[in-house]
């Protein structure tokens, strides 16, 4: 039942080659996320992403065109996963774009549904630290290293368009944690679903009910 769950949302991919990154971005809030480990299905709704545009884009892994073996899967077909490290957390991104067009969206945060146990035993966190923060969702999902450079209609890690949420109210605001890039540091590139508690560094005085957040 589980992977046919899986094959089920892999069918139901957007479009990420003829569309702008930031649109994209914007799109994916609310999209569910789905990812199967053995027995477990682990599962939930996308509330925070960041926009990341390639070679112009100073805070970008492919600022300038650089091109390295670890950023190689950046460089693939719209729709493939980069994942890359920072400390011990794996960060996820969804390339966006053509083949060679290193741009693509890092899934900040997600709004947890499906084996939320699970989660709570993998992050020893419970409520909305669990998934709050881009490396705090891949360690609550157990998502493994090796998904960097699959596809989302192939891997264990994939998207359901059709079972998702829309959000009552788009936020855009500066990326997190990128600092003396000139004007891309203020860039609007952030986009969360407004008043959700599950977006990293929100203020509690802004936190709304969840399920308020959503159409």
């Amino acid at each position: 039942m589980m992977n046919a769950l899986l094959n089920e949302g892999a069918s139901r991919l957007m479009d990420f080659l003829n569309r702008q990154t930031t649109d994209i971005a914007k799109d994916l809030l609310g999209v569910r996320v789905i990812y199967q480990e053995g027995d477990i299905t682990y599962s939930g709704y996308i509330v925070e992403t960041e926009a990341y545009l390639g070679a112009s884009d100073r805070a970008a892994h492919g600022y300038n065109h650089r091109r390295t073996p670890s950023v190689e899967s950046l460089y693939q077909r719209g729709g493939t996963i980069y994942g890359h490290s920072i400390h011990t957390q794996l960060l996820v991104n969804f390339v966006t774009q053509q083949e060679d067009v290193p741009e693509g969206v890092l899934i900040r945060a997600i709004e947890p549904e499906d084996g939320i146990e699970y989660m709570e035993q993998n992050r020893n966190k419970t409520g909305i630290e669990v998934t709050n923060g881009p490396g705090k969702w891949t360690k609550a999902f157990h998502i493994s290293r090796d998904i960097n450079g699959k596809h989302l209609t192939s891997a264990p890690l994939q998207i359901d368009t059709k079972h998702r949420k829309y959000p009552k109210s788009i936020e855009e605001s500066p990326r997190i944690g990128i600092p003396n890039k000139g004007e891309w540091t203020e860039k609007p590139l952030r986009f969360t679903v407004k008043g959700n508690p599950y977006v990293s560094h929100m203020r509690k005085s802004e936190m709304q009910d969840a399920s308020s957040t959503w159409q």
